[in-house]
């Protein structure tokens, strides 16, 4: 598993490492203590969601406040996204900055 460090700091490109033989193949998608490491803080993922979106379909900017603020771990599993991230932390050396990454089955 790789992790490539972003721009905007705490955004991350997780590219797993896939196992592949005539039965399939084995990936490991979440490391607990990896994602730490690379971050510096205690990560702790609560919930765990699943979307499909059509060809052409836009999903909206989501953002949440203290006390219902989380972090957002991005998989696709078929196809390709650009997924776009803004840093709208008043105060934040990164304040207004954005990132876009295509994300895709095979990154």
């Amino acid at each position: 598993m790789d992790i490539i460090p972003q721009a905007i700091p705490n955004i991350l490109v997780i590219e797993p490492q896939s196992y592949i033989d005539e039965r399939g193949y084995f990936m490991e998608t979440f490391r607990h203590d990896k994602l730490e490491d690379a971050l510096g803080f205690n990560v702790n993922f609560v919930q765990d969601n699943e979307s499909k979106s059509s060809k052409g379909v836009l999903r909206g900017l989501h953002f949440q406040l203290a006390p219902h603020a989380q972090s957002k771990l991005v998989r696709v599993i078929e196809g390709s996204v650009l997924d776009v991230a803004v840093d709208i932390r008043r105060g934040s050396p990164s304040f207004g900055q954005h990132v876009a990454i295509k994300l895709s089955d095979v990154n």
